[in-house]
């Protein structure tokens, strides 16, 4: 289950380590030791092959630049299985070992479980995918960073978005779990808040092969659109859709449907279809443009949208180091709050009131660029546009 990945620091050569006094290697700096944890197995396996392409991506840049602060960055991987107790096991487990940055889960039931015991643990987290606004709501901790959209986030350009959006009646499928019904209870809200109504609500058990059923009713329900929130479900969902004539019929609006691997999986079955997204290579911003250029050298192709949030919370990860001048956890995320930092969205801020990274959101379609099938950016919704911090959250 637990793999040690430690990567290097590169010298100039292996005489010159050789060369290094041993009085010297003992005074050097206390090395950035991150516990990588996301899901290699489950539901979510797909996904976590590139989060943890993203994050290895990051570190070795890191490493090969002289690391992080004159540190050392070593990393140590584990399987959460998809599943939140198994999270919490394999996060614990690193941390004790004294790998206690962490970073990568996907899914927020995850992300809940190992948010909760960073004190316990003396461990901090910086989120790069969960959605769930009670990670930076009710359940904010000091020592958790999310450098990803919340749900509130979404929405809140999500319902400018809406006006332009035709149709007055909705149905909504989600996964059944934490950012299913949080990102189903935020679209209801909105549509019922222009006077439009959401005929049917369905929500679908984490690990659903068989849509069938769920896309009899949708059709039944004869709505003018669809609100799709199943991340681990999408491929299956959109392929059986497509073979059951309920798209393109019946437009669907997506939330975190627009990932990369999903467009790959399902031939042109999303082509033309709207949604959120969390990075895609066309945002211009020079470290974007950077990052871009660097991936497509090594690996021959853009780096998915995963891919580029996952780099992204370690590039915030890598500053909250540098700006602690220490590799404590507590003093990580206390050096992060309220910070500016660099990212692939630009000068950004790390809001005090929950450590939420403030950034833009964007509406993508999906249409044929550089090549390939994949999400397009449409439509920029400044950082303005995020809502203010959540009163549940006491810090």
């Amino acid at each position: 289950m637990f793999k040690l990945k430690a990567i290097p620091h590169l010298l100039a050569g292996a005489v010159l380590v050789a060369a290094l006094p041993l009085q010297a290697l003992a005074q050097a700096k206390e090395p950035v030791k991150i516990a990588l944890v996301s899901s290699k197995s489950g539901g979510f396996s797909t996904m976590g092959v590139d989060v943890i392409n993203g994050i290895r991506f990051a570190v070795d840049e890191a490493n090969a630049k002289g690391g992080v602060d004159g540190r050392q960055v070593i990393v140590a991987e584990g399987d959460d299985e998809s599943t939140p107790d198994a999270g919490r096991r394999v996060a614990e487990k690193l941390a004790r070992e004294g790998h206690n940055l962490i970073i990568g889960p996907i899914t927020s039931g995850i992300s809940l479980a190992i948010s909760q015991n960073l004190a316990r643990w003396d461990a901090a987290f910086i989120g790069t995918m969960s959605k769930a606004d009670k990670l930076t709501g009710e359940a904010c901790n000091t020592r958790f960073v999310r450098t990803n959209h919340s749900d509130a986030m979404d929405l809140a350009m999500i319902e400018q978005w809406l006006k332009d959006i035709k149709g007055n009646n909705f149905a909504i499928l989600a996964a059944d779990y934490v950012w299913g019904h949080d990102s189903a209870k935020s679209f209801e809200s909105v549509v019922t808040g222009k006077g439009k109504k959401v005929s049917l609500k369905l929500f679908a058990p984490l690990g659903t092969k068989d849509y069938a059923p769920y896309i009899q009713q949708l059709k039944a329900a004869n709505v003018d659109a669809i609100w799709f929130a199943d991340v681990s479900g999408s491929i299956a969902f959109v392929k059986q859709a497509a073979d059951f004539n309920l798209i393109p019929k019946t437009p669907l609006i997506g939330h975190a449907l627009l990932s990369n691997f999903v467009v790959n999986a399902t031939g042109k079955a999303l082509d033309g279809v709207p949604g959120n997204v969390g990075f895609t290579p066309d945002i211009n911003t020079p470290a974007t443009k950077a990052f871009v250029s660097a991936f497509k050298a090594k690996f021959k192709r853009l780096p998915t949208d995963t891919e580029g949030q996952a780099y992204n919370g370690a590039m915030v990860l890598f500053q909250g180091v540098q700006l602690a001048k220490s590799v404590n956890p507590e003093a990580v995320t206390k050096a992060l709050r309220g910070a500016q930092v660099e990212t692939l969205y630009g000068k950004m801020t790390v809001r005090a009131a929950d450590n939420q990274l403030v950034i833009p959101n964007y509406i993508a379609r999906v249409k044929t660029a550089d090549g390939q099938l994949r999400p397009v950016i449409e439509q920029t919704y400044a950082e303005t546009t995020v809502p203010a911090a959540s009163a549940l959250c006491k810090m």
